[in-house]
């Protein structure tokens, strides 16, 4: 499921960037929900989307090489500020094993957020709500690296 923010977050709210600090904590939520599973999460943020969101975070999914963690557990979180869009990609290991709705609570949690004027904050809780979400799956094993940046990646980032 994806959903478009368009009627229901302010013009405003989605057209405020993050500062450096609210980067930094998103980035540690993706560093401590890591911490509760093997699965590998990233947040893609740009201004524009000009397809339909679930298939611009799948393109950005590949350009990032999600799909080549060991148990192609990899999440996207995908975020067009400018054009009030989100979507959650995860990759065929992911999909395989949970429910057609997983992502929902995630979604959800984060357009409240928004429309609080709250992005960066709903960022961090949906991160973190993931990490918990694919620990049930996909538990932290002995031997788990981080094979994906934390760091968030950005439009120009991938073109």
């Amino acid at each position: 499921m994806l959903r478009k923010l368009r009627k229901l977050v302010s013009d405003s709210a989605m057209k405020r960037r993050l500062s450096q600090e609210e980067e930094k904590q998103i980035v540690d939520a993706i560093r401590d929900a890591e911490l509760l599973t093997s699965g590998e999460i990233r947040v893609h943020i740009e201004a524009r989307c000009k397809l339909n969101p679930l298939d611009r975070a799948a393109e950005v999914f590949v350009k990032l090489g999600m799909e080549k963690t060991r148990d192609r557990n990899g999440v996207l979180i995908y975020i067009a500020l400018d054009d009030r869009k989100l979507a959650i990609a995860g990759d065929s290991g992911i999909n395989q094993a949970v429910p057609d709705n997983f992502w929902n609570d995630t979604k959800s949690l984060m357009v409240a957020h928004f429309q609080e004027d709250r992005i960066a904050e709903g960022v961090k809780k949906a991160v973190l709500l993931a990490g918990e979400q694919l620990g049930k799956y996909f538990p932290l094993k002995s031997d788990d690296s981080n094979e994906l940046s934390n760091e968030i990646s950005r439009g120009d980032d991938i073109e």
